[in-house]
């Protein structure tokens, strides 16, 4: 069903359910949640978690029977990862005409309402926007020498600008830079991008793009910048297979997709509705297939781990 017909349906059945549950990672689902509350009265019970600590969660309780999430939102390979274990449902949404390209999966049991766009930030007080490198390859000239942070976990980021460079060619290039200048290696995008906002770790070439931002209106002298090709991780709505409160987890799930992409573009977050213009819109992102990362994402991470330990040989 669509239009009006449609909306009016799933509102009426919502009121009835009058409750809902939504498991998140990414912050801006609690301001959607307390948003859609106001909006149609119905309460909304989250609980807020790291993507790996969700998945083990939803996994576990699903697995012993325990059916009380409705909505769950985490990264797209994460959410990829409960497909294949076939926990979600698939939607028919009218509201995927008004998202990008690659935004909703063929098997539509997932959608993604944002991108992480993976990105770099420097110190304004130790470096000019000049100074800064173009490309990977110049992260090879000496002056970078230590002053280099990179996420601990960011495989996923690593395989596929890989599979962008050329395996061999990218592989190499970055056992080059770590034996010769290093990274400092910080555990978390926020902690990283907290350490180059302090000055501990002049740059960073691995944080989300609206990490920075947060900080840098709070007055921290830090700011983004990009060294192509840029890529980006989709975050994602789902509804569970066993969801018990039907209505409310398809209202919900529209909801995040439309009302709930001007409020991600109001942060600074990069929304996916075509509708709505951000700073975002007019660079060139290549997203990354979840399915795909999903395939390849333990040899992805022992190439990560490789690159990152290469200075300890």
């Amino acid at each position: 069903m669509t239009g009006a017909e449609r909306q009016s349906i799933l509102i009426a059945g919502a009121k009835r359910e009058g409750e809902l549950s939504v498991y998140y990672a990414h912050p801006i689902i609690q301001v959607i949640a307390e948003t859609f509350a106001q909006t149609y009265g119905i309460k909304v019970k989250t609980w807020r978690a790291g993507s790996e600590a969700i998945q083990q969660r939803v996994i576990s309780e699903q697995r012993a029977g325990k059916f009380e999430i409705d909505v769950l939102s985490n990264t797209a390979i994460d959410t990829e990862a409960l497909y294949k274990e076939k926990l979600l449902q698939e939607v028919n949404s009218p509201v995927f005409a008004s998202l990008i390209d690659k935004a909703v999966p063929a098997h539509k049991q997932w959608a993604a309402f944002n991108l992480d766009i993976y990105s770099g930030a420097f110190n304004t007080k130790q470096y000019k926007r000049e100074d800064l490198p173009k490309s990977y390859e110049d992260l090879l000239n000496p002056k970078w020498r230590g002053q280099l942070g990179i996420e601990a976990n960011d495989h996923v980021w690593f395989g596929a600008l890989l599979a962008e460079l050329g395996e061999e060619k990218g592989k190499k290039l970055f056992d080059q830079i770590m034996s010769s200048n290093g990274f400092s290696i910080r555990k978390g995008h926020s902690l990283l991008t907290t350490m180059v906002a302090s000055g501990e770790v002049p740059m960073a070439i691995t944080v989300y793009n609206w990490n920075p931002e947060s900080l840098k209106k709070k007055g921290a002298p830090i700011e983004v910048f990009w060294i192509p090709p840029l890529l980006a991780l989709p975050s994602t709505v789902a509804v569970m297979n066993k969801a018990p409160h039907p209505y409310g987890a398809f209202l919900f799930y529209d909801f995040v997709l439309t009302e709930g992409q001007k409020m991600l573009a109001d942060a600074g977050y990069a929304a996916t509705s075509k509708k709505i213009d951000t700073v975002y819109s007019s660079m060139s992102v290549k997203v990354i297939d979840a399915q795909n990362a999903l395939t390849h994402q333990d040899r992805w991470f022992k190439m990560y781990s490789d690159m990152l330990n290469k200075r300890n040989k």
